[in-house]
C-alpha cells in the first residue's frame, strides 16, 4: 500500500501471485499488511493450496464435516500423530501387538518375552503391571482386548512346543486385582480370540478330518471361572464350519451392526469393474437352494466320482488332494445348516474372520450373523445337542481378496473393515493347496462397507512387507474417526487420512512395525509396537503445542500474598 492506504496491487493480481507461493509463503506474506492478510485468507487459493500440497485427487470433494479449505488444510497439517513423544522400553523382545481401553485411560503390550503389561494412559506413560505367562507353559503373547467395561483383559498367547505346534491359549485378565481369572485352549493360536459380550469370549478349535481337510469351531467361553477349570471352560458352541485345501479359521472378530446407518463417516463405493475382490452373498430366503443337495444327492454325485476313478475314465486322473476335496465337498452339501435368519429381519453382529478355498493362505474373510439368542452362553454345554454334530454352519458371506490377508481393523463404528493384503498376480490360479502363488512386497490396503457388503473407493498403498507365504505374520492396524493407521516390515507405520486415501505420515522404528493403535477418545495419540522391542507414542503437533505451553505465572501480588502465610 502506499502512504495514504490505497492499495498498490489489485487482489486479483496478489492473488495470483499467491498461488505461485507455498503455503507457509502465504501465511508469511499475509502478515505484511491487511490486503494481504485477506487474500492470503482467501478460500479459493486454499483450495488450490489443499489439492496440490496434499496431491489429492481433483475429483475428491472437501471433507463432510469441513467448513473451509482453511481449517481443512490446517486439520492435515497440524492434527495427524507424527511427533515422537516417548519411547518405552520396558519389554525384553519383540512387541507384537498394543489394545486400547474403551475409556483411553489404560492400554495392553503382547510380546515375545512372554509378559503382557498393562500402562496407564497419561501425559507421561507407565507401567501399572506386568503379568508373566511362561509358567503356564506360553511361549509368548501376541494379542490382547479390552471388554466393553474396561473390567477385563482378554490376553491370547502361544503355547510351547513344536515349530508346527499351532495350539494357544485364551488367558482373562481382572483389570481390578490383575488375578488370573480363567484359562481357554484356542486353536490355531492364530484365532486370537475376542470379546462377544462384556462376560463371554470366543476361541477357536481345529479338528482333522484329512490330510487338507478339517473342521473349525467356534466356542463361545464365560470369563467368569476357576483357573484350574482351562478343560472344561467351553460352555456353548457357535458355529462349526467346514476348511478345505488346507485352510483354517483365524482372526476373529465382531462388529457391532447397531450404528451402521449413522456412521462417523460415510464413504463412497468404489468400481467393482476394477477390483479383483469379489463378495459373494451366501444367504438366500430360499432354505433348499442354500442347502444345496440333499443327502441322497450327494451320494449318487460322489459314488459317481469314485465310480470314474476306479475305472480309470477320469481324465486326467485326480491326485489325492483334489479327490479328498471333492469328497469333502460331497459329503457337506447334506449337511450343511443354511443361514439362520433374525426373526425381525435386524442385523444384530457379525462374526468376521480370515478363511479360504484354494490354499492355507487366508485370501478369504468369512462373515457370519450372530443372533440375540446365540450371544449367552446359556443352553447347550460341551457334550449336550450332540444331534447337531452331523451339520457344518453355512456363511452369510465370503470375501475374496484374492491375496494373503496379513491384517484387518474395523472403522470406531464398525460399519467399514479395513484389510491388508498382499496380492496375488494377477490372473493366479492354484493349482496345488499347499503352493499358494507368491505375494506382493507391497501390501494394499483395501476397505468394506459391511452394510452394502461392497469395496469402497481404491486401496490404499504405501506399506510394504517382504517374508514369503510360508513365513507371513500379521500386520495390525487400527482406525480412527478421521485416519487409518498400520505398521509395515519397512520399519515404519503408517498414517492414512480415510476421507482423503492419502499418505500422511511414516514413523519411524528400527525394526518391523507390528501394530499400531490410536487412542478412542483422542485420535491425535497413536502408539506403535516393533521388532525392537519399543513402544512409541506419537502426538500432533498441536497437541504437543498444548503441552509445551509455558503456563502463566501467578501476578505478583498475589506471589507476595502466598509467601506472607508460610
Amino acid at each position: 500500500m502506499d502512504e495514504g492506504g490505497t492499495p498498490l496491487l489489485p487482489d486479483s493480481l496478489v492473488y495470483q501471485i499467491f498461488l505461485s507461493l507455498g503455503p507457509a509463503d502465504v501465511l508469511a506474506a499475509g502478515l505484511v499488511c491487511r490486503q494481504w492478510q485477506a487474500v492470503s485468507r482467501d478460500e479459493f487459493l486454499w483450495r488450490e493450496q489443499f489439492y496440490r500440497y496434499y496431491q489429492v485427487a481433483r475429483d475428491v470433494p472437501r471433507h463432510p464435516a469441513a467448513t473451509s479449505w482453511y481449517e481443512e488444510f490446517q486439520r492435515l497439517y497440524d492434527t495427524v500423530p507424527c511427533v515422537e513423544v516417548q519411547t518405552l522400553r520396558e519389554h525384553t523382545d519383540q512387541v507384537l501387538h498394543l489394545s486400547f481401553s474403551h475409556s483411553g485411560y489404560q492400554f495392553a503390550s503382547c510380546s515375545k518375552d512372554c509378559t503382557v503389561k498393562i500402562w496407564s494412559n497419561d501425559l507421561t506413560i507407565s507401567l501399572l503391571h506386568s503379568a508373566d505367562m511362561r509358567p503356564y507353559n506360553w511361549s509368548y503373547t501376541q494379542f490382547s482386548q479390552f471388554n466393553k467395561d474396561d473390567s477385563l483383559l482378554l490376553a491370547s498367547g502361544v503355547f510351547l512346543g513344536p515349530h508346527n505346534s499351532s495350539s494357544g491359549e485364551i488367558a482373562v485378565i481382572s483389570l481390578d486385582s490383575f488375578a488370573l481369572l480363567s484359562r481357554v485352549r484356542n486353536k490355531p493360536y492364530d484365532v486370537f480370540g475376542c470379546w462377544l459380550t462384556e462376560t463371554s469370549l470366543i476361541s477357536g478349535n481345529l479338528h482333522r478330518i484329512g490330510d487338507i481337510t478339517s473342521c473349525s469351531v467356534l466356542w463361545l467361553n464365560n470369563a467368569f471361572q476357576d483357573v484350574e477349570s482351562e478343560n472344561v471352560n467351553v460352555v456353548k458352541r457357535l458355529f462349526k464350519i467346514q476348511n478345505l485345501n488346507a485352510s483354517t479359521i483365524r482372526t476373529v472378530m465382531v462388529a457391532d451392526c447397531s450404528r451402521f446407518d449413522s456412521p462417523d463417516l460415510l464413504l463412497e463405493a468404489g468400481d467393482p469393474a476394477t477390483s479383483p475382490c469379489r463378495i459373494f452373498d451366501l444367504g438366500s430366503d430360499n432354505e433348499e437352494e442354500v442347502a444345496g443337495p440333499a443327502p441322497a444327492h450327494a451320494k449318487e454325485g460322489l459314488r459317481h466320482i469314485l465310480d470314474r476313478v476306479l475305472e480309470g475314465r477320469a481324465q486326467p486322473q485326480p491326485s489325492e488332494r483334489v479327490l479328498e476335496t471333492k469328497v469333502a465337498e460331497l459329503l457337506a452339501q447334506g449337511h450343511t445348516k443354511p443361514p439362520e435368519r433374525s426373526a425381525t429381519g435386524t442385523r444384530s453382529k457379525y462374526l468376521i474372520f480370515t478363511t479360504g478355498c484354494l490354499t492355507y493362505s487366508p485370501h478369504q474373510i468369512g462373515i457370519k450373523q450372530i443372533l440375540p439368542h446365540q450371544m449367552t452362553t446359556a443352553g447347550p454345554v460341551l457334550g449336550e445337542g450332540r444331534g447337531s454334530d452331523a451339520f457344518f454352519d453355512a456363511l452369510d458371506h465370503v470375501i475374496d481378496v484374492h491375496g494373503h490377508i496379513i491384517g484387518m481393523g474395523l472403522s470406531p463404528d464398525n460399519r467399514y473393515l479395513y484389510v491388508n493384503s498382499r496380492a496375488w498376480p494377477s490372473g493366479a490360479v492354484v493349482a496345488d493347496p499347499m503352493q499358494p502363488p507368491p505375494i506382493a512386497e507391497e501390501i494394499d490396503l483395501l476397505v468394506f462397507d459391511l452394510k452394502t457388503m461392497r469395496e469402497v473407493r481404491r486401496a490404499l498403498r504405501a506399506h510394504r512387507a517382504y517374508t514369503p507365504n510360508d513365513e507371513c505374520f500379521f500386520i495390525f492396524l487400527d482406525v480412527s474417526r478421521d485416519f487409518v493407521a498400520s505398521g509395515a516390515e519397512d520399519r515404519h507405520g503408517y498414517i492414512w487420512d480415510r476421507h482423503y486415501n492419502i499418505c500422511l505420515a511414516k514413523l519411524r522404528h528400527e525394526d518391523v512395525v507390528n501394530s499400531v493403535v490410536f487412542s478412542p477418545q483422542e485420535q491425535e495419540l497413536l502408539l506403535t509396537a516393533s521388532d525392537d522391542a519399543t513402544i512409541k507414542a506419537w502426538r500432533s503437533p498441536r497437541t504437543v503445542r498444548i503441552f509445551q505451553a509455558p503456563r502463566p505465572r501467578p501476578r505478583a501480588f498475589f506471589s507476595w500474598l502466598a509467601s506472607q502465610r508460610r
